[in-house]
């Protein structure tokens, strides 16, 4: 058995070696114990509920980037209502303070590495807390692994679990996945169907060797060839702007 003391109360409590989360007997106050020390964690709530995630995702999907009328061809065929935990770390860097969030846990989901905490949402997580139907997704990074590169001085540090929804959704028989931060609706993907450019490539490609063989035409036959140019100048435009039309 080990003793450590609550950052809350400053109660000792004794918990077995290698023990992650125990409660103070003394205030019921939830810590969070790594290699690094005791320290209190926190839970961010959910801003979005399910229909809103579905509804960010569409508004997300239906963006200029994206492939036409992706927010109604994509199928959606998972949704998951998750919290993800990560390490708070408030600094002193050459007199400024700096807010540092890194991930707890290893992940190959989009975005995660790129968490904003919303000023003064945090909510200290204990017994009374209710998650719902939402997982709890436990850390699997030592704060400690963090700890020894960060710039400054240390003023607070915390675990802090961020709401997310994953969304995996298929389109054209590829599977694809998206996240969106519950607190602020930020949406990250790695990877999504995105618009064609090969129309315009062969527009421009094409527009390119009509207006070189008009140009070196107009050596012997300048009238003949601006008129060439002409033509070819309002052919480029109709077909830009009809596949422009098409793609919107």
């Amino acid at each position: 058995m080990i003793t450590i003391k609550c950052p809350k109360c400053v109660a000792p409590i004794e918990i077995d070696a290698g023990t992650k989360f125990t409660k103070c007997p003394y205030c019921d106050t939830q810590i969070y114990i790594d290699r690094s020390g005791a320290g209190f964690y926190y839970i961010i709530d959910f801003t979005l509920n399910k229909d809103a995630a579905i509804g960010t995702f569409k508004r997300w999907a239906s963006g200029p980037s994206k492939v036409k009328n992706l927010d109604k061809a994509a199928s959606i065929t998972n949704i998951k209502k998750m919290f993800f935990p990560t390490y708070f770390f408030r600094r002193h860097v050459d007199g400024i303070e700096k807010i540092i969030i890194e991930p707890a846990q290893s992940t190959t989901l989009p975005g995660l590495h790129r968490l904003k905490i919303p000023a003064g949402d945090f909510q200290i997580f204990d017994s009374s807390y209710n998650i719902d139907d939402a997982e709890l997704m436990e850390p699997d990074i030592e704060m400690l692994h963090y700890l020894d590169s960060l710039p400054g001085s240390g003023k607070e540090q915390a675990l802090v679990y961020f709401p997310i929804w994953i969304i995996e959704y298929s389109y054209k028989g590829t599977n694809y996945k998206a996240v969106i931060d519950a607190s602020s609706s930020e949406v990250f993907a790695s990877s999504f169907p995105t618009r064609s450019s090969a129309s315009y490539l062969a527009i421009t490609a094409g527009g390119f060797v009509a207006f070189f063989i008009e140009g070196a035409l107009a050596v012997k036959y300048p009238v003949i060839a601006i008129a060439l140019m002409g033509v070819t100048a309002l052919a480029v435009f109709l077909t830009s702007y009809k596949i422009t039309k098409e793609a919107a």
